[in-house]
């Protein structure tokens, strides 16, 4: 019987060992490779989850701010149509002559208390008279020039004449004072 050499037994347990370290090694890089495939899946993941909440808040700001303007100027349509009936009670007031005062008293009467109700409810829902006097500045953010005309004594860009008072509604412009501006050139 031949006697079995020392030195292959050592070989044999050297690559048994050899191969199970690699088995392990193999092992364990599966594993860390599955690790960090787990992990670039859960920033994904988390980024977007991030994202989509974030889109929420700006929805939830955006539908936030829309529901405030609907509220604030939502009734811009009914007042934009009620300025006509303002404008007709005025005229009919700045036309009454002193005898027509003195007859028809208590009809006037009543059309100034419907004109008055009416500043009233405008006002309740934020609606303001813009009212330039002649002599002020063209203000092209709140007067609309319906004509130029060189007055003397004025000087270019005052208002000449009003023509119909203008309206906001909080700060958003209704309807421009409609005016007569001055083009009066310069003295030299």
């Amino acid at each position: 019987m031949a006697n079995p050499n020392n030195e292959d037994f050592l070989d044999d347990i050297d690559a048994a060992e050899a191969e199970e370290f690699a088995d392990e090694m193999a092992e364990f890089d599966d594993d860390e490779l599955e690790l960090d495939a787990l992990r670039a899946e859960r920033d994904q993941l988390k980024d977007r989850f991030m994202r989509a909440l974030a889109d929420a808040e700006n929805a939830r700001k955006r539908s936030e701010k829309d529901r405030r303007e609907a509220e604030q100027y939502g009734g811009s349509k009914l007042a934009r149509d009620m300025l006509p009936v303002y404008d007709n009670l005025s005229r009919a007031l700045e036309h009454v002559t002193d005898e027509q005062r003195a007859s028809f008293g208590p009809l006037l009467e009543g059309v100034e208390l419907t004109l008055r109700e009416l500043l009233s409810v405008f006002s309740k829902h934020g609606v303001q008279l813009v009212s330039p006097k002649v002599g002020d500045r063209f203000d092209p953010n709140e007067h609309q020039a319906m004509f130029e005309a060189p007055v003397p004594g004025t000087t270019s860009g005052e208002i000449i004449q009003v023509s119909a008072e203008g309206f906001l509604l909080h700060d958003r412009l209704l309807r421009p004072a409609q005016v007569g501006v001055s083009s009066m050139p310069a003295a030299k």
